[in-house]
Protein backbone atom coordinates (compact mmCIF):
# COMPACT_ATOMS: atom_id res chain seq x y z
CA UNK A 1 0.00 0.00 0.00
CA UNK A 2 1.43 3.25 -0.80
CA UNK A 3 1.99 6.22 1.57
CA UNK A 4 -0.09 9.11 1.34
CA UNK A 5 3.44 11.06 0.88
CA UNK A 6 6.51 9.35 -0.01
CA UNK A 7 10.00 10.83 -0.06
CA UNK A 8 12.83 8.99 -1.97
CA UNK A 9 16.28 9.85 -1.81
CA UNK A 10 15.99 12.98 -3.04
CA UNK A 11 18.52 15.19 -4.19
CA UNK A 12 18.87 18.68 -4.75
CA UNK A 13 21.78 21.46 -5.50
CA UNK A 14 21.63 25.06 -5.83
CA UNK A 15 24.92 25.91 -7.28
CA UNK A 16 27.71 25.22 -4.86
CA UNK A 17 24.78 24.32 -2.12
CA UNK A 18 23.73 21.50 -1.34
CA UNK A 19 19.86 21.56 -0.55
CA UNK A 20 18.71 18.12 -0.02
CA UNK A 21 21.17 15.07 0.29
CA UNK A 22 19.23 11.66 0.16
CA UNK A 23 15.77 13.15 1.81
CA UNK A 24 13.96 9.89 2.20
CA UNK A 25 10.73 9.43 4.84
CA UNK A 26 7.05 8.71 4.58
CA UNK A 27 3.97 10.60 6.31
CA UNK A 28 1.67 7.91 6.97
CA UNK A 29 -2.40 8.94 7.17
CA UNK A 30 -3.98 8.68 10.97
CA UNK A 31 -1.56 11.15 12.26
CA UNK A 32 -0.08 14.23 12.65
CA UNK A 33 3.77 14.37 11.47
CA UNK A 34 5.91 16.94 12.47
CA UNK A 35 8.97 18.13 9.84
CA UNK A 36 11.61 19.68 12.14
CA UNK A 37 14.87 20.62 11.64
CA UNK A 38 17.38 24.06 12.08
CA UNK A 39 17.23 26.63 9.18
CA UNK A 40 18.96 25.04 6.05
CA UNK A 41 18.21 21.59 6.98
CA UNK A 42 16.24 21.21 3.81
CA UNK A 43 12.31 21.38 5.22
CA UNK A 44 11.29 23.87 2.78
CA UNK A 45 13.25 22.55 -0.40
CA UNK A 46 11.61 19.02 0.30
CA UNK A 47 8.33 20.52 0.73
CA UNK A 48 8.25 22.54 -2.64
CA UNK A 49 9.86 19.10 -4.19
CA UNK A 50 6.68 17.32 -3.48
CA UNK A 51 4.30 20.10 -4.36
CA UNK A 52 6.38 20.57 -7.86
CA UNK A 53 7.31 23.56 -7.08
CA UNK A 54 11.17 22.59 -7.43
CA UNK A 55 12.64 19.45 -9.41
CA UNK A 56 14.84 16.70 -7.69
CA UNK A 57 18.22 16.18 -9.36
CA UNK A 58 17.53 12.55 -8.03
CA UNK A 59 14.91 10.35 -6.26
CA UNK A 60 11.37 11.58 -6.20
CA UNK A 61 8.17 12.72 -4.51
CA UNK A 62 4.78 11.34 -4.43
CA UNK A 63 1.22 11.82 -3.10
CA UNK A 64 -0.75 8.56 -3.24
CA UNK A 65 2.03 6.78 -5.87
CA UNK A 66 1.84 9.82 -8.06
CA UNK A 67 3.19 12.94 -8.80
CA UNK A 68 2.15 16.14 -7.83
CA UNK A 69 2.44 17.72 -11.19
CA UNK A 70 0.20 14.58 -12.51
CA UNK A 71 -2.58 15.41 -10.49
CA UNK A 72 -6.04 16.69 -12.78
CA UNK A 73 -7.52 18.36 -9.50
CA UNK A 74 -4.52 18.84 -7.45
CA UNK A 75 -6.35 20.87 -4.40
CA UNK A 76 -8.59 17.70 -4.03
CA UNK A 77 -6.05 15.27 -3.23
CA UNK A 78 -3.31 17.70 -1.04
CA UNK A 79 -3.67 20.91 0.02
CA UNK A 80 -1.20 23.18 0.72
CA UNK A 81 0.34 26.19 2.76
CA UNK A 82 4.20 27.18 2.08
CA UNK A 83 3.42 31.39 2.42
CA UNK A 84 0.32 33.06 3.77
CA UNK A 85 1.03 35.85 1.68
CA UNK A 86 0.65 34.06 -1.49
CA UNK A 87 -2.33 36.12 -2.53
CA UNK A 88 -4.14 38.92 -4.29
CA UNK A 89 -4.39 41.76 -2.11
CA UNK A 90 -7.26 43.58 -3.53
CA UNK A 91 -8.98 40.67 -3.76
CA UNK A 92 -11.41 40.17 -0.71
CA UNK A 93 -10.81 36.28 1.07
CA UNK A 94 -14.10 34.68 -0.60
CA UNK A 95 -13.30 35.68 -4.05
CA UNK A 96 -10.03 34.48 -3.19
CA UNK A 97 -11.10 30.99 -2.73
CA UNK A 98 -13.78 31.44 -4.94
CA UNK A 99 -11.08 31.57 -7.93
CA UNK A 100 -9.37 28.38 -6.85
CA UNK A 101 -12.33 26.58 -6.14
CA UNK A 102 -13.53 26.97 -9.75
CA UNK A 103 -10.19 25.69 -10.93
CA UNK A 104 -10.57 22.33 -9.30
CA UNK A 105 -14.56 21.83 -10.84
CA UNK A 106 -15.28 23.48 -6.81
CA UNK A 107 -18.78 25.65 -6.26
CA UNK A 108 -19.05 28.42 -3.42
CA UNK A 109 -20.82 26.43 -1.25
CA UNK A 110 -17.66 24.67 -0.05
CA UNK A 111 -16.11 28.21 0.41
CA UNK A 112 -18.71 29.66 2.41
CA UNK A 113 -18.00 26.29 4.76
CA UNK A 114 -14.22 26.63 4.97
CA UNK A 115 -14.19 30.34 5.20
CA UNK A 116 -16.62 29.66 8.39
CA UNK A 117 -14.37 26.14 9.84
CA UNK A 118 -11.42 29.09 9.87
CA UNK A 119 -13.56 31.52 11.91
CA UNK A 120 -13.09 34.25 8.67
CA UNK A 121 -16.91 34.07 7.92
CA UNK A 122 -17.40 37.50 9.10
CA UNK A 123 -14.75 39.07 7.31
CA UNK A 124 -15.11 36.72 3.96
CA UNK A 125 -15.91 39.82 2.06
CA UNK A 126 -13.05 42.36 3.41
CA UNK A 127 -9.80 42.78 1.04
CA UNK A 128 -7.12 40.21 2.10
CA UNK A 129 -4.76 42.90 1.66
CA UNK A 130 -5.83 44.27 4.82
CA UNK A 131 -5.46 41.02 6.58
CA UNK A 132 -3.17 40.73 10.01
CA UNK A 133 -1.22 37.80 9.39
CA UNK A 134 -2.34 36.02 11.93
CA UNK A 135 -6.15 35.94 9.44
CA UNK A 136 -3.90 35.27 6.31
CA UNK A 137 -2.67 32.12 7.95
CA UNK A 138 -6.01 31.07 8.77
CA UNK A 139 -6.92 32.39 4.91
CA UNK A 140 -4.17 30.69 3.40
CA UNK A 141 -5.10 26.91 5.90
CA UNK A 142 -8.83 27.75 4.34
CA UNK A 143 -7.20 27.22 1.19
CA UNK A 144 -5.60 24.39 1.92
CA UNK A 145 -8.52 22.86 2.98
CA UNK A 146 -11.17 23.94 0.09
CA UNK A 147 -10.75 20.57 -1.90
CA UNK A 148 -11.49 18.48 1.54
CA UNK A 149 -8.03 17.21 0.40
CA UNK A 150 -6.20 13.44 2.09
CA UNK A 151 -3.17 14.79 2.56
CA UNK A 152 -1.88 17.88 3.78
CA UNK A 153 1.36 20.21 4.29
CA UNK A 154 1.41 22.85 6.39
CA UNK A 155 4.52 24.96 6.56
CA UNK A 156 4.63 26.80 10.35
CA UNK A 157 0.34 26.98 10.23
CA UNK A 158 0.70 28.97 14.07
CA UNK A 159 2.50 31.69 12.33
CA UNK A 160 0.94 35.00 13.62
CA UNK A 161 -1.76 33.36 15.23
CA UNK A 162 -2.55 34.72 18.76
CA UNK A 163 -2.85 32.18 21.95
CA UNK A 164 -6.74 30.98 20.51
CA UNK A 165 -5.62 30.76 17.31
CA UNK A 166 -3.43 28.49 18.46
CA UNK A 167 -5.24 26.66 20.46
CA UNK A 168 -7.83 26.15 17.97
CA UNK A 169 -5.23 24.87 15.39
CA UNK A 170 -3.69 22.66 17.47
CA UNK A 171 -7.23 21.12 18.10
CA UNK A 172 -8.14 21.20 13.72
CA UNK A 173 -4.19 19.47 13.22
CA UNK A 174 -5.93 16.55 15.77
CA UNK A 175 -9.16 16.79 14.06
CA UNK A 176 -8.00 16.12 10.65
CA UNK A 177 -5.19 13.17 11.69
CA UNK A 178 -8.56 11.55 13.41
CA UNK A 179 -10.41 11.89 10.29
CA UNK A 180 -7.34 9.90 8.34
CA UNK A 181 -6.12 12.04 6.84
CA UNK A 182 -2.28 12.70 6.44
CA UNK A 183 -0.64 16.00 7.76
CA UNK A 184 3.07 16.78 7.78
CA UNK A 185 3.75 20.20 9.62
CA UNK A 186 6.77 22.07 9.86
CA UNK A 187 7.21 23.73 12.61
CA UNK A 188 10.22 25.46 14.31
CA UNK A 189 8.06 25.37 17.49
CA UNK A 190 8.82 22.36 19.81
CA UNK A 191 6.55 22.76 22.49
CA UNK A 192 3.06 23.32 20.08
CA UNK A 193 4.49 19.49 18.57
CA UNK A 194 5.08 17.67 21.73
CA UNK A 195 1.39 18.67 22.28
CA UNK A 196 0.29 17.84 18.51
CA UNK A 197 2.10 15.85 16.73
CA UNK A 198 2.24 11.73 16.76
CA UNK A 199 5.38 11.40 14.55
CA UNK A 200 8.57 13.16 13.81
CA UNK A 201 10.68 13.82 11.10
CA UNK A 202 13.64 15.09 11.69
CA UNK A 203 16.33 16.77 9.46
CA UNK A 204 19.68 18.51 9.17
CA UNK A 205 21.85 19.06 6.20
CA UNK A 206 19.28 17.71 3.69
CA UNK A 207 18.78 14.07 5.02
CA UNK A 208 16.63 12.49 7.66
CA UNK A 209 18.28 12.04 11.19
CA UNK A 210 15.38 10.52 13.19
CA UNK A 211 12.00 9.08 11.97
CA UNK A 212 10.13 8.35 14.87
CA UNK A 213 7.10 8.58 17.19
CA UNK A 214 6.98 11.81 20.06
CA UNK A 215 6.91 9.92 22.61
CA UNK A 216 9.21 7.65 22.20
CA UNK A 217 11.85 10.15 20.99
CA UNK A 218 11.24 11.43 24.43
CA UNK A 219 11.68 8.22 26.09
CA UNK A 220 14.50 7.66 24.75
CA UNK A 221 15.94 11.18 25.20
CA UNK A 222 15.28 10.84 29.03
CA UNK A 223 17.77 7.92 29.28
CA UNK A 224 15.88 6.12 32.16
CA UNK A 225 16.69 8.73 34.65
CA UNK A 226 14.89 9.92 37.80
CA UNK A 227 14.20 12.68 39.89
CA UNK A 228 14.16 13.41 43.03
CA UNK A 229 12.68 16.67 45.41
CA UNK A 230 14.52 17.14 48.51
CA UNK A 231 15.34 19.65 50.96
CA UNK A 232 18.40 17.68 52.04
CA UNK A 233 20.55 18.48 48.59
CA UNK A 234 23.93 17.34 49.99
CA UNK A 235 23.01 14.16 51.56
CA UNK A 236 21.02 13.09 49.22
CA UNK A 237 23.81 13.52 46.44
CA UNK A 238 26.07 11.62 49.12
CA UNK A 239 24.23 8.59 49.37
CA UNK A 240 23.36 8.28 45.88
CA UNK A 241 26.81 8.49 44.59
CA UNK A 242 27.87 6.22 47.53
CA UNK A 243 25.22 3.78 46.05
CA UNK A 244 26.44 4.28 42.13
CA UNK A 245 24.44 6.94 40.51
CA UNK A 246 25.18 9.57 38.82
CA UNK A 247 23.67 12.66 39.92
CA UNK A 248 23.24 16.16 38.10
CA UNK A 249 22.02 19.20 40.55
CA UNK A 250 22.03 21.54 37.42
CA UNK A 251 20.04 20.00 34.89
CA UNK A 252 16.90 21.79 35.87
CA UNK A 253 16.02 25.20 37.79
CA UNK A 254 14.50 23.64 40.58
CA UNK A 255 17.06 23.80 43.10
CA UNK A 256 15.71 21.21 45.25
CA UNK A 257 15.33 18.43 42.40
CA UNK A 258 18.05 16.41 41.74
CA UNK A 259 18.49 14.48 38.25
CA UNK A 260 19.55 11.37 38.74
CA UNK A 261 20.83 8.45 36.28
CA UNK A 262 22.23 4.84 36.53
CA UNK A 263 19.44 3.73 39.34
CA UNK A 264 16.03 2.76 38.74
CA UNK A 265 13.77 5.02 40.37
CA UNK A 266 12.96 1.81 43.00
CA UNK A 267 16.30 1.51 44.24
CA UNK A 268 16.91 5.49 44.27
CA UNK A 269 13.78 5.63 47.23
CA UNK A 270 15.96 2.57 49.33
CA UNK A 271 19.59 4.35 49.20
CA UNK A 272 17.61 6.93 50.70
CA UNK A 273 15.39 5.68 53.31
CA UNK A 274 18.54 3.78 53.72
CA UNK A 275 20.11 7.27 54.73
CA UNK A 276 17.42 8.53 56.09
CA UNK A 277 17.57 11.12 53.62
CA UNK A 278 14.30 12.93 53.60
CA UNK A 279 12.61 13.54 50.17
CA UNK A 280 9.29 14.62 49.29
CA UNK A 281 9.30 13.13 45.77
CA UNK A 282 10.96 10.31 43.63
CA UNK A 283 9.64 10.49 39.80
CA UNK A 284 10.55 9.52 36.13
CA UNK A 285 12.21 12.14 34.45
CA UNK A 286 11.06 13.35 30.70
CA UNK A 287 13.34 15.75 28.64
CA UNK A 288 10.84 18.51 26.76
CA UNK A 289 10.83 17.58 23.15
CA UNK A 290 12.84 20.72 22.30
CA UNK A 291 15.47 19.11 24.67
CA UNK A 292 15.25 15.51 22.82
CA UNK A 293 15.34 18.06 19.59
CA UNK A 294 18.44 20.04 20.54
CA UNK A 295 20.46 16.99 21.17
CA UNK A 296 19.70 15.48 17.83
CA UNK A 297 20.50 18.38 15.72
CA UNK A 298 23.06 20.52 17.80
CA UNK A 299 25.81 18.92 14.99
CA UNK A 300 23.44 19.99 12.00
CA UNK A 301 22.86 23.84 12.50
CA UNK A 302 23.41 25.95 9.92
CA UNK A 303 25.26 28.37 12.09
CA UNK A 304 26.27 29.00 15.27
CA UNK A 305 26.99 32.01 16.86
CA UNK A 306 30.31 32.68 18.72
CA UNK A 307 30.67 31.68 22.27
CA UNK A 308 30.92 34.59 24.83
Amino acid sequence: MQAPIEVAGLRKRFGHTLALDGMSFTVRPGQVTGFVGPNGAGKSTTMRVILGLDAADEGHALIDGRPYTSLRTPLCHVGALLDAGALQPSRTARNHLLWLAHSQGLGSRRVDEVLELVGLGPVARRRAGGFSLGMRQRLGIAVALLGDPPVLLLDEPVNGLDPEGIVWMRGLLRSLAAEGRAVLVSSHLMSELQDTADHLVVVGRGRVIADTGVAELITAASRGRVTVRTAARSEAVSALARAGAAVDAVAVADRDTLVVSGLPAERVVAVLNAGAVPFSEVATYRVTLEQAYMDLTGEAVEYRGAAR
